[in-house]
């Protein structure tokens, strides 16, 4: 399962670039509105704005996005979407840059669950989860 962003702001090309520069994800395809045999179809005209656009992060899951004309989609609300690093200080790290600009709603700490885990939401109001598991017994 791949979770897709519909990003009625029109934010999804800021969006996806800042989350490239976040994880190191890679864009696999990106197309315009404009560059789509849908052009005249571009929410508000504009066709600028991203139609789908595909990230793949470093351990090869996908995220997908696009600015979504208001009648096909909605705002962000009801779920979070959960990176696990690998040690502590790659969630720091992730925790830091995905965060920045946004609002922290959990910080990264030390649980009884996990080395850290934290939560935000970033400045494209996506929620975000960042847990390092715990290694060894618990």
């Amino acid at each position: 399962m791949n979770p897709y962003l519909n990003f009625p702001t029109g934010d999804c090309k800021a969006a996806f670039d800042f989350y490239q520069r976040v994880f190191g994800a890679k864009c696999l395809f990106s197309t315009t509105w404009a560059e789509s045999p849908m052009a005249d179809q571009a929410p508000s005209g504009d066709g600028s704005k991203v139609m789908h656009a595909t990230l793949q992060f470093p351990d090869g899951s996908l995220l997908m996005g696009a600015d979504c004309p208001p009648q096909y989609g909605s705002p962000f609300g009801g779920f979070s979407l959960s990176i696990n690093a690998g040690d502590v200080a790659e969630a720091e790290r992730i925790f830091a840059g995905i965060s920045e600009g946004g609002k922290v709603t959990m910080p990264l700490e030390k649980t009884f669950w996990a080395e850290r885990f934290g939560m935000c939401v970033d400045r494209y109001g996506v929620s975000w989860m960042v847990n390092c598991e715990m290694k060894g017994p618990k």
